[in-house]
């Protein structure tokens, strides 16, 4: 896709024009979680346990309007949350959806991922969602971000991938195509876009991915705006993508869905393909999945700064002596019905209920896994499903 001939300052002024996300200003905790933006749900993802510390340092690398800074400092009760945006239109959002919202525990910056390194001390957590994609050089961006994660800490991404957005980028080209000297006009763009959708067979390949992956966010032009009329975007795939990442210096610690990465999932019905694939590296086995799978609209995942601190609990002992916690991104409890922390249904056995029941109290009890199994009738291996599910939190004795 062309871009202008600043392209941050034409990033800017879309952002002005259309800020976004355009989530609604509430006048209360804006509702649910997304465990990502929790400190402890993340950091337990990532190593297996839970944090020493809950008063970390958050930084929030091009926030826009605010909807995920509201959630960090919400979901995150003892952090510092700081948020920066290229967007001066976007950070009054920002400002008064937080203000609004009792998110009182933050501090806004109108500065550029670029110029990172202006911002005082290390951060334990950046959340960095939407935004290296739409950077004229995400890898300046992202090594501009690196240096402020502090060791130890934990960088949470999204961006784009170009597989699962061929359409949209087709879409892109077109509608820049039409607007000639009037790119640029962001208003212009997003009318003349939904007049050609408007007007395309239904049967067209663009008009059915649209209805089937986008339309109901897309009525709001500022995410029609975002999606079609944007003057910056940079869409990857697992190549390219793992240069940004070599580029940033730090640690790759996985996808946040690893579901999806499973080759299992694809063709595990022929162990002779599993096998062949056993001789594939990590990022070769990646590439082969969105190749065969190429639904991928966007990358979610973890970096790292050394040293970043691991559970084992492989072995019975240090299972039995460790002290669980019920993981606090789940919505319904206390019900045996659930959704997890990825918001998918759990039906809990009576016996796996107890066990969260207790862990539940165990913020002020402090019971290791041995004292709760000696009370509730659940074997060691369910307890590590109830880990693995992400259901339970785990501190190392």
């Amino acid at each position: 896709m062309n871009t202008t001939p600043d392209p941050s300052a034409a990033v800017q002024r879309l952002y002005d024009t259309y800020p976004f996300p355009p989530e609604p200003l509430l006048d209360a905790p804006p509702p649910g979680y997304n465990w990502r933006w929790n400190w402890l749900a993340a950091y337990n993802f990532c190593t297996g346990q839970k944090p020493q510390r809950q008063d970390v340092r958050i930084l929030d690398a091009g926030c826009g309007t605010g909807v995920g800074t509201e959630y960090l400092v919400h979901l995150n009760p003892e952090a510092q949350v700081v948020g920066i945006d290229l967007s001066a239109g976007a950070l009054s959002v920002a400002k008064e959806r937080c203000q609004r919202s009792g998110a009182n525990r933050v501090e806004f910056h109108h500065l550029s991922l670029y110029n990172a390194d202006q911002l005082d001390g290390e951060f334990d957590l950046i959340n960095c969602v939407g935004v290296l994609h739409h950077l004229p050089d995400p890898i300046k961006g992202i090594q501009s971000l690196a240096p402020k994660l502090a060791p130890g800490g934990l960088m949470h991404i999204f961006v784009y991938a170009e597989l699962g957005r061929w359409e949209i980028q087709l879409m892109q080209k077109a509608i820049a195509l039409l607007q000639g000297d009037k790119r640029g006009d962001y208003r212009d763009g997003v009318q003349l876009g939904r007049s050609l959708f408007a007007s395309l067979p239904e049967t067209n390949r663009i008009v059915k991915r649209e209805k089937e992956r986008w339309s109901m966010e897309n009525q709001r032009d500022a995410n029609f705006a975002d999606m079609y009329v944007h003057p910056q975007e940079i869409d990857y795939n697992i190549d390219t993508l793992f240069e940004l990442i070599d580029a940033s210096g730090l640690e790759f610690l996985g996808f946040s869905n690893p579901s999806y990465w499973q080759l299992e999932r694809l063709f595990g019905k022929d162990p002779t393909l599993i096998e062949r694939a056993k001789e594939l590296s990590d990022r070769e086995r990646y590439r082969l999945i969105e190749l065969l799978d190429p639904e991928v609209s966007h990358y979610e995942f973890f970096l790292a700064r050394p040293p970043l601190p691991k559970a084992d609990w492989s072995t019975d002992e240090a299972l039995l002596a460790a002290i669980p916690e019920r993981n606090p991104c789940m919505d319904g409890w206390p019900s045996k019905c659930l959704f997890n922390y990825d918001y998918q249904i759990v039906n809990l056995s009576e016996a796996e209920f107890e066990f969260l029941q207790a862990c539940d109290a165990n913020v002020a009890q402090q019971q290791t896994v041995r004292e709760i199994l000696a009370q509730v009738k659940l074997g060691l291996e369910e307890v590590r499903s109830l880990l693995q599910r992400q259901l339970v939190v785990l501190t190392p004795a």
